[in-house]
């Protein structure tokens, strides 16, 4: 027994150094051993430049695209557009997810009737049914917009099932003896019982809205940083692709963060 304390304890303190610095230490010097990696590959032409500019080249191309824009619009203009449809596909994911979610957690009628939906459309590549809301509803934002908040209602829908079930029934029970009832009762016992787990559903959700993005902008968009990286492509721009991609990452890393620190905020006990 001792034997096992002491491996908890050293195990303990491990994630505690990590935890107190060493971790954004390590981090740090994982992402700079592979830009160094990078600057050697390209600078004794290990790799074609076509497929891996050297790190100077997508500086310059992120440097020309902030000063002149790219293709007539500025690059803020073209994160600003991503980010507005990102922004509302996610806004509309979390308004009618989360409380259907929820519902659906607790009633188990409602469950079955949405369930076999969402299973059937979860797995399906975005590609696959985008011809059909372009066909539905044009080629304009509204197509995008739908595309982006299907790929991330069901992520978001799991999470708010899964939150809802997992609500120990004495807490319940506890706040109706209190006198907690119908909307009361989810509002201020449900609700806030599951939202360390919403949270965590919105990072999975911003993911693969993220991951769709490309998608979202690749048929008649003319702005947005994931139609910036399809556009380049067509001339072998590779120096603007990676630009583009590496904003997009620094971008999807701070909303990531921006969540987690929120996740930190509602449940401080979780170890994140």
């Amino acid at each position: 027994m001792k034997v096992i304390d002491a491996k908890f304890e050293r195990s303990a303190a491990i994630r505690t150094g990590l935890r107190s610095g060493s971790y954004a230490a390590v981090s740090a010097l994982s992402v700079g051993v592979v830009f160094v990696a990078w600057w050697l590959a390209s600078r004794n032409g290990w790799v074609n430049p076509l497929f891996l500019p050297s790190p100077a080249d997508v500086w310059s191309a992120f440097v020309s695209m902030a000063r002149e824009g790219y293709k007539g619009t500025g690059l803020l203009a073209h994160i600003g557009a991503s980010l507005q449809r990102i922004g509302i596909a996610l806004a509309l994911v979390f308004v009618t997810a989360v409380p259907l979610g929820i519902l659906c957690g607790r009633i188990r009628l409602l469950r079955a009737i949405f369930d076999p939906f969402i299973e059937f459309y979860r797995p399906l590549p975005p590609l696959a049914y985008y011809s059909l809301l372009v066909l539905w509803f044009g080629i304009q934002d509204t197509s995008k917009i739908i595309l982006l908040f299907l790929g991330g209602f069901a992520p978001m829908f799991i999470a708010a099932v899964y939150s809802a079930r997992r609500i120990p029934v004495d807490r319940i029970n506890g706040a109706k003896s209190l006198g907690a009832k119908k909307i009361k009762l989810y509002l201020f016992v449900i609700f806030p019982s599951c939202l360390p787990d919403l949270l965590t559903g919105l990072r999975t959700a911003v993911g693969v809205t993220y991951s769709t993005l490309v998608a979202a902008e690749m048929i008649a968009a003319v702005s947005g940083i994931g139609w910036m990286v399809l556009d380049a492509s067509k001339y072998l721009r590779s120096d603007i692709i990676y630009a583009a991609i590496i904003i997009m990452g620094i971008i999807a890393i701070l909303i990531d963060s921006a969540i987690r620190a929120l996740i930190k905020r509602v449940s401080p006990w979780i170890e994140h």
